[in-house]
């Protein structure tokens, strides 16, 4: 397989295995969770080698170094040499917050569970 210069950032994060699909990915740049050197892209936006790329899923950043531009799906050990993973470690559970959720369905909640989450937050 021939060294490409730059792709396409959709196709490459698909490529390097960061998304299921290639859909996916477009829809990810689409909303504005795909990053370039910092800025906004669009799907069709080139990576090239060295480039930072953030991507926002789940509530957190996953930031990766582009070491090998490619534009058809590889496997996992290719996909791994492709890319240069520098994501922070998670903090640890202790320091996340808890967050309050209702069950699907469940309704408003009444005023006692408003209270406690009122004092869960602080306030």
């Amino acid at each position: 397989m021939p060294d490409l210069v730059s792709a396409r950032v959709d196709s490459w994060a698909w490529a390097v295995r960061l998304f299921k699909t290639r859909s996916a990915a477009t829809a990810a740049c689409r909303a504005g969770h795909v990053k370039v050197n910092g800025e906004k892209v669009k799907a069709a936006q080139t990576v090239k080698v060295g480039d930072e790329v953030r991507i926002r899923s789940a509530g957190f950043d996953r930031i990766v170094i582009v070491s090998r531009p490619v534009v058809k799906r590889v496997g996992a050990v290719v996909a791994a040499e492709c890319l240069v993973d520098v994501t922070p470690p998670p903090p640890p559970r202790e320091t996340v917050a808890l967050v309050a959720t209702r069950d699907r369905g469940a309704g408003r909640p009444t005023k006692r569970e408003r209270r406690e989450v009122d004092r869960l937050r602080g306030r």
